[in-house]
């Protein structure tokens, strides 16, 4: 076998490497911690970053997007950091829980520690965790996404993040936050791991504030559910970014436990959320939403695949994507249905509005099955407004900007209201309606 010819590093993989070599003394983690983020760096060095040539960055290239890479972001100034939160008004006057996260770094300080373990939370500092000897088993990659450049990326250069942990049967009385603050310039490196034990519910808000500059923002949530658990996660990638915006979401589910998320994505330059979930236990659910709005040359990029390895789950899959300007959006779905995973029920269907003529959206849904009792589909739909509805509305008196903004955010909103989390909808349908306002 013919030994194979070495890439040529990009400046942004370059810059990358130097990052490595300047911060790994601070970086936080055991021996085997450590181990990892060497494997990590050398898979990006003989790989180079995720371009259109590995099928699932096809259509959303990584490499060809970074020109360069910003150092780490330093230590948040605990004064920029309030000033950040005082403003931060994604869900209005919602009552939560809040975990803060600033420049990758836990702030207890600035967290309702006492009142969350008063409910049967606790959250500690990933940074602590990764000291001790379990700490390797933290940054594990899913088996669907095992050697992907986003999640190496992550495991190289992570700063810290949180722990997670709701005991067996809590129930919080409110919503928790998870926000992360860029209180300056740099890249922000975190991964959050959420533990939800048997029989208990959690409602996490993930939302992200300010500005990392050249910076990318990379982070991994890995959520656990033991048996009868329930969560809900409603995460917001919105605001301008000239950096790239990359989310993962590790998922297992053990058995009659319910997860639900919802990806919102309006305004980065470059986003990839991305999912990897999977059934450990039968009996349970997973339902999935995406609202993706891009414009210019945006791109919005939602990819996920679901591995049902034990019979009897169920899992919808639902995404809404409406694109302006020259603006790319991207949907990546498959099932996976194991051969002795019988009764698996999935579907998964995508739908894009575009409002001009040099929009693109790529679909791609698949499913791959080998087990031979179960019930699978997929759809794809791309189209323009409804020129029917769009005349009924204007010969009732409404403008022709109007009667567009009200057909988008209807749209848009049946992914919404179907996820079904109230008391966030309207924060969510204000977000949707600030951007059609720009566009």
């Amino acid at each position: 076998m013919n030994a194979s010819v070495p890439i040529k590093h990009t400046q942004a993989e370059n810059d990358l490497f130097d990052r490595f070599d300047g911060a790994k003394g601070g970086l936080s983690g055991s021996v085997a911690v450590t181990a990892l983020r060497e494997a990590a760096v050398d898979s990006i060095r003989s790989k180079g970053l995720p371009h259109r040539r590995v099928e699932e960055y096809k259509y959303s290239d990584l490499r060809a997007f970074m020109k360069s890479a910003a150092p780490l972001a330093a230590a948040a100034d605990a004064d920029s950091v309030k000033a950040a939160l005082d403003s931060h008004e994604t869900f209005g006057d919602l009552d939560r829980f809040r975990i803060v996260i600033a420049n990758g770094a836990f702030l207890a300080e600035l967290s309702d520690v006492d009142a969350l373990a008063a409910e049967g939370l606790t959250v500690t500092s990933l940074c602590d965790a990764l000291a001790g000897e379990q700490g390797g088993g933290l940054l594990s990659a899913p088996k669907s996404g095992d050697g992907d450049g986003v999640i190496a990326l992550n495991t190289a250069f992570v700063q810290g993040g949180v722990v997670v942990e709701v005991k067996d049967g809590a129930e919080l009385s409110k919503p928790v936050e998870l926000v992360q603050v860029a209180a300056s310039a740099g890249a922000q490196i975190t991964r959050n791991r959420i533990v939800v034990g048997k029989g208990a519910k959690l409602r996490l808000l993930e939302t992200f504030v300010g500005d990392t500059g050249k910076g990318e923002l990379n982070t991994v949530f890995d959520y656990d559910l033991a048996d009868g658990a329930s969560l809900a996660a409603t995460r917001l990638i919105v605001g301008k970014s000239e950096a790239a915006r990359l989310f993962t979401t590790v998922a297992k589910i053990g058995g009659e436990a319910e997860f639900k998320s919802l990806g919102f994505i309006a305004g980065p330059r470059f986003t990839r959320n991305q999912q990897f979930i999977e059934f450990t236990g039968e009996n349970s659910e997973a339902k999935i939403y995406g609202v993706s709005m891009a414009g210019g040359d945006d791109l919005a990029d939602q990819t996920l695949v679901v591995d049902h390895s034990v019979p009897h789950c169920n899992s919808r899959e639902f995404f809404k994507t409406v694109l302006d300007g020259r603006a790319k959006g991207v949907y990546q779905g498959r099932i996976n249905v194991a051969q002795h995973a019988q009764k698996t029920d999935g579907e998964m269907m995508t739908q894009a509005l575009l409002l001009s003529e040099e929009a693109e959206m790529a679909n791609k849904p698949e499913l791959e099955i080998f087990a031979d009792d179960v019930i699978c589909a997929h759809g794809a739909t791309s189209g323009q407004i409804d020129e029917d509805l769009l005349f009924y509305l204007r010969a009732r008196g409404i403008p022709e900007a109007e009667a567009k903004t009200l057909l988008v955010l209807a749209f848009l909103a049946e992914a919404i209201e179907e996820y079904g989390e109230d008391d966030v909808t309207e924060g969510l349908e204000a977000r949707v309606r600030d951007w059609l306002a720009g566009h």
